[in-house]
């Protein structure tokens, strides 16, 4: 994994900070958590009730799956679109969560089920140990994930909730789905852009260089995990342009560049 990424640390760091809140100021929990029919008059809450939780175990679940999916997923989407998905993810649990208008909400589950969602996108055949003992493949877990939500929203129309936010585990795998599809169709029309005016306007002759020979790179004769970095590198390229790439960025690309 390589350690801990940037905001994936933040975001570890706040919502355990705000648990320690919880417990000590009162009222703070009421103040911030997301009841759905009083949404208008507490517009803050579709934000700040991804910080609270119901409990220990309720806190350690979702940093744990935080902790395991997040930095590698960081690193593919980069720090602005990993918490552009991230927080997507949230917003759409939150609305989700409307179709129980007077059960209030708390946890970051919206946000982590839209990570987990992003995660088996990318790398559906990863393995992930549940329980550290059942092996099961990442696109496996959401579906199952999926079905557990079905069947408890089915229950709980009938009469028979378990107190778990099922909504909002649907809403984050919808928002997540839903902010994927904005940044492949957003790359794709800036790869378009490209082929047709391949050149930074603000590029010298070096850009200009380079950009030739990054995109005659031979992706399939790269190493697996050489082509996954590639893949984010060139996603990157695509979405913000030469200036958008650092020094390393740069430097990993010219290194295959000069062998193609």
């Amino acid at each position: 994994m390589g350690g801990l990424t940037p905001w994936v640390r933040r975001l570890l760091v706040a919502n355990v900070a705000v648990f320690f809140v919880q417990a000590t100021v009162p009222g703070i929990t009421e103040l911030l958590f997301f009841l759905p029919v009083l949404a208008l008059q507490r517009p803050w809450t579709p934000v700040t009730y991804m910080f609270l939780h119901g409990g220990t175990m309720h806190l350690f679940f979702n940093m744990i799956v935080l902790f395991f999916f997040g930095p590698r997923l960081e690193q593919r989407l980069g720090d602005r679109h990993f918490l552009g998905l991230y927080f997507v993810s949230g917003l759409v649990a939150a609305l989700f969560s409307a179709l129980t208008p007077m059960a209030p909400v708390v946890g970051a589950s919206g946000a982590i089920y839209g990570v987990m969602l992003a995660y088996a996108r990318f790398w559906p055949r990863d393995r992930i140990y549940i329980w550290a003992i059942l092996p099961v493949e990442a696109r496996w877990m959401v579906l199952g994930l999926t079905a557990l939500a079905l069947v408890g929203i089915a229950g709980a129309i009938g009469g028979s909730s378990d107190g778990i936010a099922h909504h909002a585990h649907l809403g984050g795998f919808a928002g997540a789905w839903l902010y994927l599809r904005f940044m492949a169709q957003h790359s794709a029309a800036a790869k378009f852009k490209r082929k047709v005016d391949p050149v930074p306007k603000k590029g010298g002759a070096y850009d200009r260089d380079a950009m030739q020979r990054w995109t005659h790179i031979d992706r399939e004769s790269l190493h697996e995990v050489n082509r996954e970095a590639f893949d984010a590198i060139m996603e990157r390229l695509a979405t913000q342009g030469i200036g958008g790439l650092t020094d390393r960025e740069r430097s990993f690309l010219d290194r295959f560049s000069s062998t193609a």
